[in-house]
């Protein structure tokens, strides 16, 4: 059974940064978009950066030039890494990824179970 699990948050200062993993496990036959959400208290959980296959990149407005998505594909992780953060940044992020377990399976979506970041002095 295919897992995603993401790790590399915690509490950091403003202006500081993290490096937020997903690691993908299982039976994987191909991994397409992988996306990271985040969901701070009360708001909707919302996309704040995509990968593709072929590694071309989105960011919201709010992110771009600050984080940085990346994929390492032969360890099935992708990265996000955060600089210049600000409490507006606080939130569970979450990744997503669109992926097929068997060459003959049509692509299923999957979620990891978040990691929490926080930005406060």
């Amino acid at each position: 059974q295919v897992q995603l699990v993401e790790s590399g948050g915690g509490l950091v200062q403003p202006g500081g940064s993290l490096r937020l993993s997903c690691v993908a496990s299982g039976i994987i036959f191909s991994i397409d978009t992988v996306g990271w959400y985040r969901q701070a208290p009360g708001k909707q959980r919302e996309l704040v950066a995509a990968i593709t296959s072929g590694v071309g990149t989105n960011y919201i407005d709010s992110v771009r030039g600050r984080f940085t998505i990346s994929r390492d594909n032969a360890k099935n992780t992708v990265y996000l890494q955060t600089n210049s953060l600000v409490p507006e940044d606080t939130a569970v992020y979450y990744c997503n990824a669109d992926l097929r377990e068997r060459w003959y399976q049509g692509q299923r979506t999957y979620w990891g179970q978040g990691t929490q970041v926080t930005v406060s002095s």
